[in-house]
């Protein structure tokens, strides 16, 4: 489930595996080992990709797991966080666990050992086509395995070989087929995946209380986000957004309700005072944002399949007594939804923006001062500078978005004549992530200045009033211009890392 991984990874729970567990990884390697002594088997005893026709020597066996394991590590560009390297093991772990890898229980004993440990290999971002797997990624996490190349640890970048001796292990031996079996499959893509799911899902929570609180601010109509009239509307997504905006925006004395001030007597002046509805980015939200959950929920399913799956080959089993080839390996599920994830993100992205840019213009609010300036007018800027930033931003995001899923280039002397890659589109989907938690949190900063602007807190509900306070403890109030990168940035840094679950309101 998503929830252990973040548990792993967010909350550093250690990992155990059940004994029955390795018992059977060592049946799926004894199998292999007496099956394959008088027949071809891929990545065994012959050659790999384009050179399967070339037989290998039974005495040249192993050397060919560690060549194939050196060679491939060939990634460039910037180096990984440890945090998406950490999940793409786990991923790898799971999966030999399925035990039709073949492999010795000394190899996942040892990743496991890693895991718990935080010792992390040093993977570097480029270098996956997406299809045999991540093969250059997970290379370099194979190599920290066998003793070699570098790895983090005790928040320094050294030699595997130093951390090793230091925790007393000792590195994984070959035994058969431990090198293919460690770097052919899509554990890099569905780790990244994982971790931008989780990002996603606060990010869209984030986005709700925002979505809500200007609502709030601007003395917004409660019909756009009613039960009445989102319900018959019949995505799910839709209706659990505005049923949170609800959750959030209880108790409010600034919502406005419709019957109250339209409907309860009859309007005679020629131009109405009270605002007939608002601008899409506010009255909208529902709608905007629902398929952002849609999408995000449905990438959830989609990643959490691929990383309880086989996704090695050949596939080894023992039960059927038999060794399959084909192409578990190739990652066109997760390139397709973090595709999916990256579009949706842009798009949330941009609402946040556009009501962004609401709160600072006066023409369209009418209640703020430009920028939300608390200073002298044309002396002060308030937030001018920092919507440039967002604008920006999301500018970006928008570049960004453009499918990785149809950028196939046939590659490996036309072996592997379409690919996914679906580790850049997961990459470049948390980038996106990150790019919108940079654009939400100038937003927030905006959203709390103009509640001080109007002097709005104590008619707030009391969810959006304590997340006013929460913020202004990261954020303080500012009437002179002050410079703001670090204020962004640990707002930004804030909001990743606080986890809301709005429906335990």
């Amino acid at each position: 489930m998503l929830s252990d991984y973040a548990d792993i990874l967010l909350n550093c729970k250690s990992i155990e595996i059940d004994s029955d567990q390795i018992k059977k990884v060592k049946k799926s390697y004894d199998f292999l080992k007496d099956f394959a002594r008088n027949k071809v088997i891929y990545g065994i005893n012959t050659g790999l990709g384009p050179m399967a026709q070339y037989k290998i020597s039974k005495q040249d066996q192993l050397f060919l797991q560690y060549n194939l394991i050196r060679s491939h590590c060939s990634g460039t560009g910037n180096i990984m966080s440890p945090l998406l390297v950490k999940s793409a093991m786990i991923c790898r772990m799971i999966n030999i666990l399925k035990a039709y890898s073949g492999v010795h229980p000394e190899v996942v004993i040892l990743l496991k050992e890693f895991i718990n440990r935080d010792i992390i290999p040093v993977v570097f971002e480029h270098g996956s086509v997406g299809a045999s797997g991540d093969l250059v990624q997970l290379s370099h996490i194979a190599l920290a395995l066998i003793g070699e190349g570098e790895v983090h640890y005790n928040g320094n970048i050294v030699p595997t070989a130093e951390a090793l001796k230091k925790e007393g292990l000792k590195p994984a031996s070959v035994h058969l087929r431990e090198g293919l079996a460690l770097i052919n499959g899509t554990a890099v893509m569905t780790g990244i995946g994982i971790v931008n799911i989780i990002n996603a899902k606060n990010l869209l929570n984030w986005a709700i209380v925002a979505s809500a609180m200007i609502n709030e601010i601007v003395d917004s109509y409660d019909d756009s986000f009613s039960d009445e009239l989102n319900s018959r509307k019949l995505h799910k997504g839709q209706n659990k957004v505005a049923s949170l905006m609800r959750t959030a925006l209880k108790g409010s004395k600034l919502i406005k309700h419709r019957e109250e001030h339209l409907y309860d007597k009859e309007v005679e002046e020629t131009v109405i005072k009270d605002k007939v509805q608002e601008y899409y980015s506010i009255r909208c939200v529902p709608q905007i944002l629902g398929p952002v959950f849609d999408t995000i929920k449905s990438a959830e399913n989609v990643v959490m399949d691929e990383a309880n799956s086989v996704n090695d080959n050949p596939v080894i089993d023992c039960e059927a007594k038999n060794v399959y080839h084909g192409g578990n390996f190739h990652g066109d599920y997760v390139s397709l939804e973090m595709d999916k994830v990256k579009i949706v993100v842009t798009r949330l992205a941009m609402l946040m923006e556009r009501q962004l840019n609401y709160v600072l213009n006066p023409r369209l609010n009418d209640k703020f001062p430009p920028f939300v300036n608390l200073g002298t007018l044309g002396l002060n800027l308030g937030m001018q500078g920092v919507q440039f930033t967002a604008t920006s931003t999301t500018a970006e995001c928008q570049t960004l978005s453009f499918p990785n899923y149809i950028h196939s280039i046939p590659n490996n002397n036309d072996n592997q004549d379409i690919v996914s890659m679906g580790t850049n589109s997961a990459l470049i989907a948390g980038t996106v992530i990150t790019n919108a938690y940079e654009v939400i949190a100038i937003y927030f900063m905006a959203l709390i200045q103009a509640v001080d602007c109007a002097e709005l807190k104590d008619k707030m509900a009391p969810f959006t009033r304590k997340i006013y306070n929460d913020l202004r403890a990261i954020v303080p109030t500012f009437v002179e211009d002050s410079t703001k990168y670090n204020q962004i940035r640990d707002m930004k840094n804030y909001l990743c890392a606080t986890k809301i679950d709005l429906t335990k309101i």
